[in-house]
């Protein structure tokens, strides 16, 4: 290294590629590399070999690239120590759900400012966060970790005939939860939720309105930036798009920002971007799963539409290096934001109409499918079943969400189902719109694709 090389601060990225089709993650990458280096800093990149050899450009964009498994904290951690006696390193950062153990263990490590590797692990397990929340007067769904179909029966017996949610301990995307009324589909549900320990959370069905905080850390404090209403597709937990900022009065919504704060201060944490799962019931906001990273579902990108100039990774480096952190006062975006996904019904596509239209909209800031004559629609189980997204961005904080469902319901689909296929020149049924049913942002996004502004 030379000695300007030296002088420059150095984030080491842990999991830090995506491929092309992966949109949402692609574009995670893409603004963080140009954020830190527009930061005058050297951006060391890790992720698996396959994953870098999968992501050329991204290399490139980098100071320095070394495959190493995100997911794996203690490889991550002695890898980092080694490196660092080569050359300094002066932050760690990474933005994938399995990879905030390793930042932490790995930030700890080298003895820089990071989460507590005892509160990440905490809240990466949602029995254990759930529980930690409760003891510290936080209203918390009842839960069960079960390890037999029968001790989940016995849970959802107590509930006075309310269903219960079935789930594994520490996925992410939805993957493997099911809501349950009968007891007969809980060995299924136990199947798809039991993850290697054999366990599995089972808790109680929390009705009412979901929505999410999103906020980054600055100097230990957390900061809400947004609050964002969730929709879910029919059915399911499969999550059909968002909304930002939510449409609450001023009360309910300081009531949410308040109480995830008071929740993240509460568990330990520290630095970087968060993202708040809540409900809002009769009996008060209940929060829900805690995440210290980013949102998915371009999540990201809303939150940077609505606060024009907010960088949000550039932030949290900046938080990281010591630097001071300039952030928009409180959770009132300047301008509204939306992104909806296509999850039409299971089948085999016969044709689609008015994508590109659609697409083609002024407000869209993103549009992404894979829908195509003969695509096979998979019956969504988790947030990796959808096939496409819109995303739009609006000078008005309030007229996104409607302009979203116009622009998304413009989309049709007509479907063939898989049950009973339509025989060779047979007029395919009445095409529906392209949010009818359920349905990740894009799986091939060099097809019909609108990059993100």
């Amino acid at each position: 290294m030379n000695a300007v090389e030296n002088e420059r601060p150095t984030v080491l990225v842990l999991g830090g590629t995506a491929p092309l089709w992966a949109t949402d993650g692609r574009d995670i990458s893409e603004r963080s590399v140009r954020q830190f280096r527009d930061r005058g800093c050297r951006v060391v990149l890790t992720d698996t070999a396959a994953a870098l050899a999968a992501c050329p450009d991204l290399v490139a964009a980098a100071d320095e690239a070394y495959p190493l498994d995100f997911t794996d904290p203690a490889a991550c951690a002695a890898w980092a120590v080694s490196y660092a006696e080569r050359h300094p390193v002066h932050a760690v950062v990474g933005f994938r759900e399995y990879a905030v153990i390793a930042v932490a263990e790995t930030a700890a490590a080298l003895g820089l400012r990071g989460n507590d590797p005892v509160a990440v692990r905490r809240v990466r397990s949602k029995d254990a966060c759930r529980e930690f929340l409760r003891a510290a007067g936080f209203a918390q769904p009842e839960l069960r970790l079960c390890s037999e179909p029968a001790e989940a029966a016995a849970f959802l017996a107590a509930q006075a005939g309310a269903p219960v949610i079935v789930k594994p301990r520490d996925r992410c995307n939805s993957e493997g939860v099911r809501l349950v009324h009968d007891p007969a589909a809980l060995p299924a549900a136990f199947d798809q939720a039991r993850d290697a320990d054999g366990l599995v959370l089972v808790e109680t069905f929390v009705e009412g309105a979901e929505y999410s905080v999103e906020g980054l850390f600055a100097d230990g404090v957390p900061r809400a930036l947004a609050v964002t209403a969730k929709k879910l597709s029919a059915g399911s937990f499969v999550e059909s798009g968002h909304t930002m900022p939510a449409p609450l009065p001023d009360a309910l919504r300081e009531d949410i920002t308040t109480q995830v704060e008071a929740a993240l201060t509460t568990l330990g944490l520290r630095t970087g971007p968060f993202h708040v799962e809540c409900w809002t019931t009769p009996r008060g906001v209940v929060l829900g799963e805690v995440h210290v990273r980013q949102g998915g579902d371009g999540i990201h990108a809303l939150l940077e539409w609505c606060h024009p100039g907010l960088e949000l990774y550039g932030s949290w480096l900046d938080d990281l290096l010591g630097r001071p952190v300039s952030l928009p006062a409180g959770a009132n975006p300047a301008r509204g934001a939306a992104v909806r996904f296509l999850v039409p019904p299971a089948g085999t596509v016969r044709e689609v109409s008015g994508w590109e239209e659609a697409a083609a909209h002024p407000a869209v800031l993103a549009a992404t499918t894979t829908l195509a004559p003969g695509t096979e629609i998979r019956s969504g189980g988790s947030n990796s079943d959808r096939y496409g997204l819109l995303m739009i961005g609006t000078e008005r904080p309030g007229e996104a969400g409607t302009l979203a469902d116009q622009l998304l319901n413009s989309v049709r689909v007509s479907v063939a189902p898989p049950e009973a296929p339509l025989p060779a020149g047979a007029a395919p049924e009445a095409p529906l719109p392209a949010g009818a049913a359920h349905g990740t942002s894009g799986r091939d996004a060099s097809q019909r694709t609108t990059p993100a502004r």
